[in-house]
């Protein structure tokens, strides 16, 4: 959505009928729906008129207006509040690491591969994190959800340079098939909804901080523990808030980090903080030392330390009652059943709509469409490796990250990267917001009546005006 709108935007900024008008951007009474309004012109602000995140929120709320904030997608009581300036912020870090390029951004293939029928799956961090559903033993149709095979996504990953898989949900499937394809396999299993250890977190991080390539991450839907383990990373190694991370993972995969977990990262923000400020002088002494190559050993020390320990090693029995995970599904559906139940009801009601030609020149499409077949194919119960090779046949520009790059991002990667979805629509609601120029063919006194709260852009539409005139 958010690219959508900044398409539509630019386009009426830059149009010679409309140079002497003035833009009102206007939503109805809603109040998730103005919230949503307030994230996407303040959002526009940070990335297109370089506005800096508070000044932006300053704007938005100069005429006293208050807008709600956004909260988890779990079932129970809200435990935290995001709100609007946590997210401008988190939009402000993703440009400055550069995990947010419209400039090569493929919306066609993004809304594509977030659908849970052709993958159900989101970069979190271009080239470095990659969020996924679950595989399952076969690809299948299960209560109305498309379950897909290991086999299914091995094309992708390969195209995408990712050597690591992370599961954090039981055993559903054999790593071995993941293996034996060459890539790394790892088990970190907590349960569904909870949080994780600190010898967990510490393995992830470790895992990550080590892996030659991009890292796949899952748990059940690929949500609420994913999206933990990733935001601990993302304070440890870039200094983002835990608020920050929270509103970036879940513009990249909205529904991400739920109920206790968004209290966890909160609580870890500090720690994470200083242990990045260590890790950080740690490489800056090896690389002037010239000793960058025992930049692992260092590393493996650490995970040694925890996994050695009398009171963190459980038994193989214990392990493996772990992995049953009984107590998450006494009841029936876990919560992971559930998110994905309603992430692909979601999905169902939704209209991606289009773009004209002309709103849609700052979009490329993609090369790599591998997935696209062979996970629809898997579905209908093909054999996909079978379409594997022709699949790959086709045709790709696509640049590798660095071995050494610890914390580091590819650009190249940054058409797939992020959902910029709205972060508190209401499934089934449609065209949350309207458009019309001041003086044009409609009363706009006649639509502010009917439309509700107008958010009055008109401080700031000498800036947009300049900034449109710069760029022309």
């Amino acid at each position: 959505m958010f690219y959508r709108f900044c398409c539509k935007l630019t386009k009426k900024l830059k149009s010679i009928t409309l140079l002497r008008k003035k833009i009102i951007f206007y939503t109805c009474g809603d109040q998730k729906k103005q919230a949503n309004a307030a994230y996407l012109i303040g959002s526009y602000a940070v990335m297109n008129l370089n506005m800096m995140p508070e000044d932006a929120y300053s704007l938005l709320v100069s005429r006293n207006s208050t807008y709600i904030p956004f909260r988890d997608a779990s079932f129970g009581t809200c435990m935290y509040n995001l709100n609007i300036l946590d997210c401008l912020r988190g939009v402000h870090k993703a440009l400055q690491y550069g995990w947010l390029d419209f400039s090569n951004f493929d919306v066609e293939e993004y809304e594509h591969y977030e659908r849970a029928e052709n993958g159900d799956l989101n970069w979190i961090i271009p080239g470095k994190f990659l969020a996924f559903s679950g595989p399952h033993p076969k690809s299948k149709i299960e209560n109305g959800y498309p379950l897909h095979a290991p086999e299914a996504y091995i094309p992708y990953f390969r195209n995408h340079n990712i050597t690591t898989i992370i599961r954090l949900n039981k055993k559903m499937y054999d790593a071995r098939r993941f293996t034996e394809s060459g890539f790394e396999h790892h088990d970190l299993f907590f349960v569904d909804g909870s949080t994780p250890t600190d010898a967990i977190v510490r393995k992830f991080l470790n895992i990550c901080e080590n892996a030659e390539g991009a890292i796949a991450v899952h748990c059940k839907a690929g949500l609420g523990r994913t999206g933990t383990l990733i935001g601990c990373y993302m304070m440890k190694h870039y200094c983002l808030s835990a608020a920050e991370a929270i509103a970036w993972i879940r513009i990249c995969r909205p529904g991400s980090i739920i109920g206790p977990q968004q209290n966890f990262v909160e609580d870890k923000q500090n720690s994470l903080w200083a242990e990045g400020d260590v890790f950080r002088g740690k490489m800056l002494n090896e690389q002037e030392n010239g000793k960058t190559a025992v930049t692992r050993i260092l590393s493996g020390v650490d995970d040694i330390t925890i996994n050695g320990s009398n009171k963190n090693r459980a038994s193989k029995k214990e392990e493996m009652d772990l992995y049953n995970d009984d107590e998450e599904e006494r009841n029936g559906l876990t919560q992971g059943d559930k998110l994905r139940a309603l992430k692909s009801k979601r999905q169902a009601r939704s209209s991606s709509g289009s773009l004209s030609q002309e709103e849609n020149k700052i979009h490329t499409r993609s090369s790599s469409q591998s997935l696209r077949v062979i996970l629809q194919a898997s579905v209908q119960g093909v054999n996909p490796l079978a379409l594997s090779d022709h699949s790959d046949s086709r045709k790709r520009t696509r640049t590798s990250l660095p071995a050494n790059a610890v914390g580091g991002s590819s650009l190249c990667h940054t058409r797939l990267v992020r959902s910029l979805g709205n972060l508190n629509v209401v499934a089934g609601d449609r065209d949350p917001m309207g458009w019309e120029p001041c003086g044009s063919h409609r009363d706009t006194a006649s639509a502010t009546a009917n439309t509700g709260t107008l958010i009055n852009l008109n401080m700031a539409q000498v800036h947009l005006q300049a900034h449109c005139l710069q760029r022309t």
